[in-house]
């Protein structure tokens, strides 16, 4: 069976949070205290190998008013060009995004460290085997009310067979068109996550669209940019969410 690697799951799989998904990079904002957050999502990357993907359940919960926490199950699947498919249970997700700094609101810029472990997956046929934990920072700043940009990066601590640490950074551009529409793009690069492996860079749009205060659709494509025969073509993000 061939190997997909962490690394393109990673590029197909946004953070959690209200304004990193639909996109890879996230940003400094927790779920507002007391509230919920509940994505509905599917997700794929892929090229002439194949795709490799996921649906699931991404649910973050606003602890404290600086206190995001987060849990994200995923279906895995793969589907190899010439091979057998396979899915499962794929590498569940934990993490708690704690804001450090919160001075947007005041023309400044909001901060956050949002640690994230990939616990190993059930599934013998699906996900990485072994456990392996994101150590980002992220960075949001915000003006005239309808324009906001985010980013930043970290490295992944991932050893376990031909796996090896690997870093990714990334930084996203957001307008809000309409009241209810908000478009953005980013770019997001990415070190070889495996042994031999190579470095990928992606670029990507998104949109949410408000239908209202509890129901929300995200949307997320975009190609890769380098190394686009070992790394994947493209990668691509759909979710329901709903809040409340």
């Amino acid at each position: 069976m061939r190997r997909i690697p962490t690394g393109m799951l990673l590029l197909a799989l946004p953070a959690a949070a209200l304004a990193g998904p639909p996109y890879v990079t996230d940003d400094p904002e927790p779920t507002d205290y007391r509230h919920y957050e509940v994505y509905l999502y599917s997700q794929a990357s892929g090229g002439r190998d194949g795709v490799s993907g996921a649906y699931g359940l991404d649910f973050n919960y606003g602890a404290t008013e600086n206190l995001q926490l987060t849990a994200v199950v995923p279906l895995a699947f793969e589907r190899p060009t010439g091979g057998d498919s396979s899915h499962g249970l794929g590498n569940v997700e934990l993490a708690a995004k704690y804001r450090l700094v919160h001075d947007s609101e005041s023309g400044g810029w909001d901060v956050a460290f949002f640690p994230r472990v990939f616990l190993p997956a059930s599934s013998d046929r699906v996900g990485e085997k072994h456990a392996s934990l994101l150590l980002p920072v992220w960075f949001q700043h915000d003006w005239e009310k309808d324009w906001s940009t985010f980013g930043g990066g970290g490295c992944v601590i991932n050893r376990g067979g031909d796996s090896k640490d690997f870093c990714i950074a990334g930084w996203a551009l957001t307008h809000q068109v309409l009241p209810k529409l908000q478009l953005g793009a980013e770019l997001v690069h990415q070190s070889a996550d495996s042994k031999g492996g190579r470095a990928s860079t992606q670029f990507g749009a998104g949109l949410k669209y408000d239908i209202n205060d509890t129901l929300h659709l995200l949307a997320y494509a975009g190609p890769s940019l380098q190394n686009i025969a070992a790394t994947g073509r493209y990668a691509w993000y759909t979710s329901v969410l709903f809040t409340f």
